[in-house]
């Protein structure tokens, strides 16, 4: 049976290693949940049917509405383990930073990996820290607060990382590795500093312009709502598009992501990139706005650094094609899930509120 479990108690790995023990299965939940969403996933939880060897529960990151709960092996996590070891440079007796809460599956995946004898885990950043798993946002926190002495690499995941990012942990000492994975999938593609290439053991095709993945680390399913995973044989995607280039892979974002505008197909990973590569635009995050009978305006929400510069709309326009132009801009934090991806959901509930400013010009 799944056995919810407070992310925020303490003896919380003892706690795992006692529920796996027993036969059971964990569900890590955030503290800050309300009651009602605690009350849900509880619920979910209790009522699911879960397949043979069951031994982990984790949560989607909800970057696009609400989390759903996926099961998995443990198979399924150990058979990474070795290669995860390898880029963090770090093992049995060694400590790697965790700053994501142990509800987000990145951080849940390295206690799982702690109690099959991989580093020790530090749900917060100390000067003890020997390695890092953590999101972009974790990074650059490290590095604004001064890199812990001992810290010589970095595992990223769950969004974007910025090039000038990696440069600045490179030049304070830290080799990073970022990847691409999800929930269901876990690691799919890692990116050593050359672009994404298949994560060891994971084989990877592009169907119609979706990515297929084939690797023993894909989930079992979910437990309650289901969610975007499809098989065939071997294979599953969660309905990402993609292209392999050279033997890398090119993200174009959640086929569910895209913004229908006239007559125009946006995939907004394309325009974020190009948005990305403005000097003075740290982050952007790009969605439809609902507009009638074109379908969605193409608006753009930007984390911009202090001095950014007042040209951001012409920049954009001497780079993007009419239709994926932004025609509404706006200026502030990019609302984040507990693990640190982009929620393009509550981007939008931020505008139509109006608790986010239009971009000044």
């Amino acid at each position: 049976m799944i056995i919810p479990v407070s992310g925020g108690e303490p003896g919380l790995l003892e706690h795992l290693q006692q529920i796996r023990e027993a036969g059971d299965v964990p569900l890590v939940g955030d503290p800050r949940w309300s009651t009602a969403h605690w009350g849900a996933m509880v619920e979910a939880a209790t009522k699911a049917e879960l397949p043979d060897g069951t031994a982990w529960a984790t949560l989607t990151s909800g970057s696009s509405g609400a989390p759903r709960i996926v099961l998995r092996s443990a198979e399924s996590w150990d058979d990474s383990f070795a290669a995860v070891s390898r880029f963090l440079d770090a093992g049995h007796g060694e400590n790697v930073a965790l700053p994501a809460p142990p509800a987000s599956s990145l951080t849940l995946f390295s206690l799982a990996h702690s109690l099959s004898g991989g580093p020790r885990p530090m749900l917060r950043v100390t000067p003890d820290a020997d390695a890092l798993h953590g999101t972009p946002q974790a990074l650059r926190a490290v590095l604004d607060a001064g890199a812990p002495p001992r810290l010589r690499a970095a595992l990223i995941g769950g969004s974007h990382l910025d090039p000038a990012l990696r440069r600045r942990a490179e030049a304070a000492g830290i080799r990073v590795t970022a990847y691409y994975g999800a929930a269901e999938l876990s690691f799919v593609a890692c990116d050593e500093g050359d672009g994404l290439r298949p994560f060891p053991g994971v084989d990877l095709e592009i169907r119609d312009g979706e990515l297929w993945v084939r690797s023993t680390f894909i989930a079992s399913g979910y437990a309650g709502a289901p969610g975007p995973l499809r098989r065939d044989g071997e294979w599953a995607t969660v309905g990402d598009r993609a292209e392999l280039v050279d033997g890398r892979l090119r993200l174009l974002g959640r086929a569910d992501d895209a913004i229908l505008s006239a007559s125009a197909t946006i995939v907004p990973e394309e325009v974020e990139a190009v948005l990305r590569s403005i000097p003075g635009v740290r982050d952007a995050i790009v969605f439809g706005l609902p507009s009638g009978p074109i379908g969605a305006l193409v608006s753009a929400l930007l984390e911009l650094d202090d001095d950014a510069p007042v040209d951001v709309r012409p920049l954009a326009a001497a780079q993007l094609a009419p239709a994926h132009r932004p025609r509404r801009w706006f200026a502030g934090e990019i609302p984040r899930t507990a693990s640190g991806k982009p929620a393009r959901a509550e981007a939008v509930r931020l505008v139509q509120s109006g608790e986010v400013q239009s971009l000044a010009v």
